[in-house]
């Protein structure tokens, strides 16, 4: 349990930054000026999201655990690593605009439908069938998350001005490889 929360934490704080649902997070607390509701919006709609990706994830490995599973969410963890050296974009445009709903339900939906798909997503269904715990997973992933989004929530251009996305975009997509090559190599049982 431990190195699930505790991978799953350090794949998705880094493949976070940079990311396109940071980007949001800024933008939301540009255009709200309430960093709280949004830091929970971003919190809740991260357990659902994250909670329904590590369970599909574990569901799948219970199901289809074998060698060719294994190596399947192996090569995974690798194109998602690679898919990591790809910076995100986030038009202002594609950003929700202020609505009656204020900055938490704003927060909360925009942020859940925009990490559909999203490679913290991906991830989080590949570590969810790698470790076949989803509660771990989704306290390590949401953990992550939130190490990447709060202090953007609350610093905003600012951090992302000083932070080197390049040198943080080439950590996390090592670390994804890394375990994708880990993943494999346990496999077969060279390790």
């Amino acid at each position: 349990m431990f190195e699930a929360l505790t991978t799953s934490t350090a794949i998705v704080a880094l493949a976070e930054i940079g990311d396109k649902t940071q980007l949001l997070a800024i933008v939301l607390a540009t255009r709200f000026k309430k960093p709280v509701p949004i830091v929970l919006g971003v919190l809740f709609a991260t357990l659902a999201n994250h909670f329904l990706a590590a369970f599909l994830g574990a569901t799948a490995a219970s199901f289809l655990d074998g060698m060719w599973f294994r190596f399947a969410v192996a090569v995974g963890f690798v194109a998602m690593g690679l898919w990591t050296l790809v910076p995100d974009t986030f038009d202002d445009d594609d950003a929700p605009k202020p609505s009656r709903y204020g900055p938490f339900l704003t927060t909360l939906v925009a942020f859940f439908i925009v990490e559909m798909g999203d490679k913290t997503q991906i991830a989080t269904i590949a570590l969810g069938a790698r470790f076949n715990d989803a509660l771990a997973v989704t306290a390590g992933t949401t953990l992550g998350m939130m190490i990447a989004n709060v202090p953007a929530v609350f610093l905003g251009q600012a951090l992302i001005k000083r932070v080197p996305l390049d040198v943080v975009r080439m950590i996390a997509a090592a670390l994804l490889v890394a375990t994708g090559v880990w993943l494999f190599i346990q496999t077969l049982g060279i390790w």
